[in-house]
């Protein structure tokens, strides 16, 4: 089953390489380059999950994601944190104090994406 995924990240060939994996996968992907517009565009569509870089250049991943999760609409949407950021401390962090629903470590592979996207919850139709 197709599922839509948006990747907010501001290095291109970091969002060409998980697109890629997620378009062989079967599934859509919509992008945003940095958190600007990002929030409007996750109230307006559904996805299934969103991958979330932490560096980026307006605000970090953790605070967009505070922000996110403090918006009623949007609360519980179902988000990665994909960073380079992968010492036990860092994954612990965006896990439990950021509130992430799950960490892949940067440089993404096929097989580390199928792991997470095998843990998403079933969609209800």
């Amino acid at each position: 089953m197709s599922e839509n995924f948006l990747i907010i990240d501001d290095s291109a060939i970091q969002r060409h390489l998980l697109s890629s994996f997620l378009k062989d996968f079967g599934h859509t992907v919509d992008f945003c380059e940095s958190t600007i517009g990002a929030l409007d565009k996750i109230i307006n569509n559904s996805y299934t999950a969103i991958f979330l870089d932490i560096v980026l250049p307006e605000q970090d991943g953790y605070k967009f994601l505070r922000e996110l999760r403090s918006q009623h609409q949007i609360a519980d949407q179902y988000v990665i944190l994909c960073s380079t950021k992968s010492s036990r401390l860092e994954i612990d962090y965006g896990l439990k104090r950021a509130k992430a629903n799950d960490y892949l470590p940067k440089p993404v592979s096929r097989e580390s994406l199928t792991e997470v996207l095998n843990k998403l919850p079933q969609r209800v139709k």
